[in-house]
């Protein structure tokens, strides 16, 4: 495996495993084949709603504690100082740890600067190693950089061939904020892995389209949170390191990019009412 050095000094696995959409009669099996496999970072939410099970494949690994990188995600229901601070309690508790080593705020949206500060608070004291956001675009993010003692560790975006976030991983590399990106594959929207071009550099180096994207991600100096409940998919996303895309692949990549969400924008007025609904 392969790690980036946050702006803390911590270290965060290059490859991440998500348990978004797992049912949770699945996810104690699921992560324990991940953790089997090799991969030792959980990238978790609590609006997965199953933390508990993940929680659980962990105290079973064969895998030491210290030894995984466990992050998880505080949802807008939860946005504000006080929330914040009990729904840590409760995530430490479900995932039967005493420190997450990154907690990230899910949405831009609610009072996100109440949960950062108690994040800031509960980083000094140790229960979170790293902090971070999720969904934060250029202008939320860099008023919140500036607005704040600590900057973010990381930075959880959609970041995909159809959309790829070049203008957002510019302004995380001006603060020395790692970007994550999720949703990589655009769950295959639109014959993603059948693209004329991925397949072309996919056939250039011997691997899957699927392996190209997690590359590209990981040459763009991304790291990458990215599911399946299949061992041989598993396996297959985890073998990316023995090989590097070209500039010029880089180049021909480019041309997918479409600049928006294939699904959701999260400056559309009617997402941020969405959201703001589960809050009131």
């Amino acid at each position: 495996m392969k790690y980036f050095k946050l702006n803390n000094g911590e270290k965060m696995p290059a490859l991440n495993f998500g348990v978004f959409d797992i049912e949770p009669e699945d996810t104690k099996n699921v992560v324990l084949k991940a953790l089997e496999v090799g991969y030792r970072s959980i990238d978790n939410a609590q609006v997965y709603y199953n933390e508990k099970e993940v929680g659980e494949a962990i105290k079973e690994s064969d895998v030491d504690r210290d030894d995984i990188f466990l992050i998880s995600k505080n949802w807008v229901s939860n946005a504000g100082y006080e929330k914040t601070m009990k729904a840590v309690d409760k995530t430490l508790k479900d995932l039967q740890t005493d420190y997450l080593d990154l907690f990230l705020i899910h949405q831009p949206y609610g009072d996100y600067y109440g949960s950062y500060r108690a994040m800031e608070e509960l980083q000094k004291e140790g229960k979170i190693l790293s902090i971070g956001l999720s969904n934060f675009y250029p202008d939320r993010l860099t008023d919140l950089v500036m607005n704040n003692e600590v900057v973010p560790q990381v930075n959880q975006v959609e970041t995909s061939p159809y959309f790829q976030q070049w203008e957002a991983h510019e302004t995380m590399e001006k603060y020395g904020i790692t970007h994550q990106a999720w949703g990589s594959f655009s769950e295959g929207m639109d014959n993603l892995f059948k693209n004329p071009i991925l397949v072309e550099i996919a056939e250039k180096y011997s691997k899957s389209t699927g392996q190209v994207i997690l590359r590209w991600l990981y040459d763009r100096d991304i790291a990458i949170a990215c599911r399946s409940v299949k061992e041989s998919r598993m396996k297959e996303n985890m073998d990316i390191f023995d090989f590097e895309l070209s500039k010029e692949d880089i180049e021909k990549i480019k041309e997918l990019d479409r600049g928006k969400s294939p699904w959701l924008d999260h400056n559309d007025p009617e997402t941020v009412e969405e959201f703001i609904e589960e809050i009131i």
